[in-house]
């Protein structure tokens, strides 16, 4: 009996180590399938080798990793099923194998049992159980057979790190367990000799007091050791475990998904472009009374407007209507003064992912909605905020933001099932809630170095008329949508500068109007001016809740946090049906206060006239008149040449250092700025609101312009020929007030830098979606178009222009 017992104690062990070892592990997964598996694996693989333990050793290994393979594709084909992985079983295997290790450190806590994020274990499980029995059974070295299961052990700590509260009894229950199995096994069997019985009493009373004095003076060293070296060893460590997920790049995305604020003036272009297609129902949960009611998530404002209709000129009804779901595409928390940006962190997601906070006053509605892909392209996915729950596709989790996406990127056909919770806060609660401040809204209050000075008078005169945060964002929302003008064709941009044409360009010049990528960004901006916690949302609106979703119902809105009621979204874009007003009648900036005058009067003695005495000739030993003036005179234009010979050589410093130097990227923007500083040099500057094909157009109105000097002139006269000439006051190419200048005589076809500046135009566009596509052959192209152009432009001025062109000191201060 007693050798039986010894025989079952050494492979039983093993398998509860190791079994203890997935149950520390499985503390950060959703749900004990984890457990269960690694379980199955230890005594799967450890009842293997005791099957075979009379088989020579050299045939084992072959047998266990057979039944690895077995149990592994059955581990997968259960955690698939459980996760609702879509593929087949050899494709989801493979990724599995391939992306294990790196999804299992990224994954969102707590992790989904799936085959990409169990198969790990599942084989660490296994192989520890094959070297444990066979080290116990064959070698019969116990305390070394627990060694695989320890390490297994050790590591699902540190994979679990501060993921998890602190494992301090199945520690316990470990070492237990590895005691119980030492202490079996050092039994002797029932009727064996015992080695000492022939010796003398004394002498066995003797080994038997060694031998307890040994034990006692190893067990004081141990405790010793451990009383001094524990507070040493503890103070040089953390209060929390370290967390291998810091080590590990999480799902990234490109720029276009970044900040896909941009992508809406594009889809604004091709408004019947299917993206992809929804089906939703609403449930009111239980306990929320009126649940399932519009609210701000599903499209209605808590604001005053609540829908918009676009310019009637345009042609086209971008705006949103109070019935409308609202599917979000990305929240963008990040603006540097050019771009929005969601600066996300991704973590790889299962089904049910991490529950949000709400406000228990707010009423709760469940939207289950099912999104077909099928030209929207990028790896973001569209969910109805807050989404809970996500089938059918892996997805990637940013908490902070609530932004989805798919990591392989968005293919037609994809599909997949979201469950989300659409909160509507109490708005009796909106007017008089706080909004609040203090490090942790930093992120979301921060306004960028460069703001115009027209934003920040206009951000402090709406602020100064309203007291509360609720009333501020009210009163912002009513500004921008009883000023501007809804359009579908206005070109993309929400930097500073573009804000600022928006908000206070000419009317009759393209200003005061744009898509609602300019109208969320302009409030979020001037809403964080006034104290305001602000970021914006990109989605789309679905009239009802089903069918297709097209390019033209892509928008863009602001929302505003508030203490205890979360995210409110709020609608600046215009009412139906309205004229806006123009801006002039509600914002007069302050006029600058006029030169205080001298207090002291003015003196009433005449001023002696200058003295026209005789100049005496008598004998001056200083340096005669006319060598003074001509050393002084000398002296001027030496320092004159040497103040334009440094001119020239800090030009051409400043081109060579951006044609030559930095990354390709680098490059490409300085061959842009050559360009953009060879129209302020020819005296037709680029309006700063252009983009860069429209910089382009007039560049090439520019060059193919007659010459300065022969324009407008006729034979054997004097008259004005086309509207440039004709019209002195007319606005410069430069002002944003017009469009660009354009050559009288019809279309640029004989521009001889036209296809270069073109070619250009498309690698600066191309850098700054994708900087890191650059390459040194394209940033040559870049340096010689930018020179060819300059230099033909450089060589329509005059000779005396030319000569100063070189020295001209403005690209050298000019602000970027």
């Amino acid at each position: 009996m007693v050798r039986t017992l010894r025989g079952l104690t050494v492979p039983a062990v093993l398998v509860v180590l190791i079994g203890l070892s997935g149950a520390v592990l499985g503390r950060v997964y959703a749900g004990g399938l984890l457990t269960e598996l690694v379980l199955g694996a230890a005594a799967a693989s450890v009842l293997i080798s005791v099957a075979a333990r009379r088989l020579p050793s050299y045939l084992v290994a072959p047998l266990s990793v057979l039944g690895l393979l077995g149990y592994a594709a059955a581990g997968m084909w259960l955690a698939a099923r459980h996760a609702h992985t879509a593929g087949s079983l050899p494709t989801v295997a493979l990724d599995a194998l391939r992306n294990g290790i790196p999804r299992l450190l990224t994954a969102l806590i707590p992790v989904e049992p799936a085959p990409d994020t169990v198969i790990v274990p599942l084989v660490v499980a296994w192989l520890a159980g094959l070297a444990g029995a066979e080290v116990a059974l064959r070698a019969g070295r116990v305390l070394l057979s627990y060694l695989p299961a320890a390490l297994f052990y050790a590591g699902a700590l540190y994979v679990v790190g501060p993921n998890a509260g602190h494992a301090v009894w199945l520690t316990v229950a470990f070492a237990a367990a590895a005691a119980a199995g030492l202490a079996l096994t050092g039994l002797a069997p029932r009727g064996a000799a015992d080695p000492a019985a022939d010796l003398p009493p004394a002498v066995r009373a003797a080994l038997r007091l060694r031998l307890l004095a040994t034990t006692a003076g190893g067990l004081a060293l141990v405790v010793g050791l451990s009383a001094a070296l524990a507070p040493v060893i503890v103070g040089r460590g953390g209060d929390d475990p370290v967390d291998p997920r810091r080590y590990v790049q999480p799902p990234t995305v490109d720029s276009l998904d970044e900040s896909p604020l941009i992508r809406i003036s594009g889809w604004a272009l091709h408004p019947d472009q299917e993206l992809f297609r929804l089906g939703s129902q609403i449930q009111a949960r239980p306990g929320d009374a009126g649940a399932g009611a519009a609210g701000p998530d599903a499209g209605a404002s808590p604001g005053p407007a609540a829908g918009g209709d676009p310019d009637p000129d345009s042609g086209a009804d971008p705006s949103p209507r109070a019935t409308e779901l609202r599917v979000r595409l990305a929240v963008l928390s990040d603006y540097d003064g050019v771009t929005w940006r969601v600066g996300g962190t991704y973590r790889n997601a299962g089904r049910v992912l991490p529950a949000t906070p709400t406000d228990p006053d707010a009423t709760v509605d469940t939207v289950r909605q099912q999104i077909t892909i099928s030209g929207l392209s990028g790896q973001l996915l569209p969910a109805v905020a807050t989404p809970e729950q996500v089938t059918g596709a892996r997805v990637a989790y940013d908490p902070a933001s609530g932004t989805l996406i798919r990591p392989e990127g968005l293919l037609p056909g994809v599909r997949y099932e979201v469950v989300s919770a659409r909160e509507h806060p109490d708005p009796n609660a909106l007017a008089t809630a706080d909004v609040p401040a203090g490090d942790g809204v930093a992120r979301v209050l921060r306004v960028p170095d460069g703001t115009p000075e027209q934003l920040q008078a206009l951000a402090t005169q709406l602020a100064g008329d309203n007291g509360a945060p609720y009333a501020r964002a009210s009163a912002l929302e009513s500004f921008l949508a009883e000023h501007y003008r809804l359009v579908a064709d206005a070109p993309s941009g929400h930097a500073y500068p573009n804000l600022k044409f928006f908000l206070f360009g000419p009317r009759n010049g393209g200003g005061q109007r744009g898509t609602s990528e300019q109208f969320a960004a302009a409030y979020a901006v001037l809403g964080r001016m006034m104290g305001l916690p602000t970021r914006v949302v990109v989605g789309f609106s679905s009239r009802t809740g089903a069918g297709p979703v097209r390019a033209g119902d892509a928008y863009a809105w602001p929302e505003v946090l508030f203490d205890g009621l979360g995210w409110v979204a709020f609608d600046p874009l215009p009412r139906p049906h309205t004229k806006p007003r123009p801006v002039e009648e509600d914002f007069k900036p302050k006029p600058e206060d006029p030169p205080t005058p001298d207090p002291t009067p003015p003196s009433s003695e005449p001023t002696p006239p200058a003295s026209a005495g005789p100049v005496l000739a008598a004998a001056d030993r200083g340096v005669p008149g006319p060598v003074l003036a001509g050393g002084g005179a000398g002296a001027a234009l030496l320092l004159a040449a040497a103040v334009v010979l440094l001119l020239i050589f800090l030009r051409r410093a400043e081109r060579r250092r951006r044609l030559t130097e930095g990354s390709p990227a680098q490059r490409i923007a300085g061959a842009w700025l050559e360009v953009i500083d060879a129209l302020r040099l020819a005296g037709r500057p680029a309006g700063p609101d252009l983009a860069a094909s429209e910089v382009a157009r007039h560049a090439r109105a520019v060059v193919t312009a007659p010459p300065p000097g022969r324009r407008g002139r006729r034979r054997g006269g004097s008259g004005a020929v086309g509207p440039a000439a004709s019209d002195p006051a007319g606005p410069p190419a430069s002002d944003p007030a017009g469009p660009p200048a354009s050559d009288p005589a019809g279309p640029a076809a004989s521009d001889p830098v036209g296809p270069e500046l073109d070619r250009l135009v498309d690698l600066v566009n191309r850098n700054a979606f994708a900087p890191d596509g650059a390459d040194e052959g394209a940033a040559r192209q870049a340096a010689a178009d930018a020179t060819a152009y300059a230099a033909a432009l450089r060589d329509r001025r005059s000779w005396w222009r030319r000569l100063w062109w070189a020295a001209h000191p403005g690209p050298l201060r000019w602000r970027r």
